[in-house]
């Protein structure tokens, strides 16, 4: 039996100073932050484990992640926790909650599915309040299209050709995805993407892809050759970072996920469209 005492975190951050989640030879990563913040509340120091990674500039709501600490250095009630943290936190990132985890818990091996959402203006003139949040696509698009092949990409397939090259081979590049909604209020396009795993910018990849089919460059039918090619040359452009948000990370039954409701919070922090 562990000596120490495991906490889990839900981590929101605005990543545009940021270079990704993690820690980084070159930039700052939000971990980083995190952990600097740690270590002025105990003098261990914990090392912060988070349940996924972000590209620089993207976003999170819902990224979890743990540490451990030792009895002795934990002074106070997990209930002050959160708010203990953020006292020493820069105001684009934020612990949301903190509760006391079960020894055996970690925040990405025991994640079983992450839910992103990507964020579109489709407005000749931006709406200057989601510069930071969202990406400007000033020509009409064509949502049934967009739709059409969205529910393509439902599934188990091999997405190698919607991801960008690591320097290093991957095991499998077969992910399978849950949900690859759109929604839209006025302007705004809401890309949902939910699924067990993502390969490097992915996400990304699939929404360039959709976009560019609403503009009429690739048929929503393109979709079942792109997956085929397994070629990263064959699909749509990859989308800027700064429209993409991790959302949530999924610690339940896939089953539940979705029918399951907004997390409490979330409803007051997403991004609402207006009229321009």
């Amino acid at each position: 039996m562990s000596a120490s005492k495991k906490f889990k975190l839900v981590i929101a951050y605005d990543g545009t100073a940021y270079a990704g989640w993690q820690m980084q030879k070159i930039g700052t990563g939000v971990q980083e932050k995190v952990e600097v913040a740690l270590a002025r509340l105990f003098p261990g120091a914990p090392r912060l484990h988070g349940s996924s990674r972000t590209d620089t500039g993207v976003h999170a709501l819902g990224m979890v992640a743990h540490f451990e600490v030792l009895p002795a250095e934990f002074k106070m009630t997990v209930r002050k926790l959160a708010l203990a943290i953020n006292a020493w936190l820069p105001e684009d990132i934020r612990v949301l909650s903190a509760s006391r985890a079960p020894e055996k818990f970690h925040a990405r091996f025991d994640a079983n599915g992450k839910q992103y959402r990507y964020f579109v203006w489709n407005h000749t003139a931006m709406n200057p309040l989601l510069r930071h949040r969202a990406w400007q696509v000033t020509r009409p698009l064509n949502l049934k299209a967009m739709r059409a092949a969205a529910r393509r990409l439902v599934g188990r397939h091999d997405f190698k050709s919607f991801a960008a090259n690591r320097n290093y081979e991957m095991e499998s590049t077969r992910r399978r995805l849950t949900r690859c909604d759109i929604k839209k209020s006025g302007p705004q396009l809401t890309f949902i993407i939910e699924g067990d795993g993502f390969l490097y910018k992915m996400c990304r990849g699939i929404v360039g892809t959709l976009v560019q089919i609403g503009q009429g460059k690739f048929p929503p039918a393109e979709i079942k050759r792109m997956l085929a090619k397994k070629d990263r040359r064959v699909s749509g452009m990859t989308a800027p970072a700064h429209g993409l948000v991790l959302w949530k990370v999924f610690y339940s039954s896939p089953k539940r996920r979705n029918t399951e409701k907004e997390p409490k919070g979330q409803k007051t922090l997403r991004l609402h469209a207006s009229a321009v």
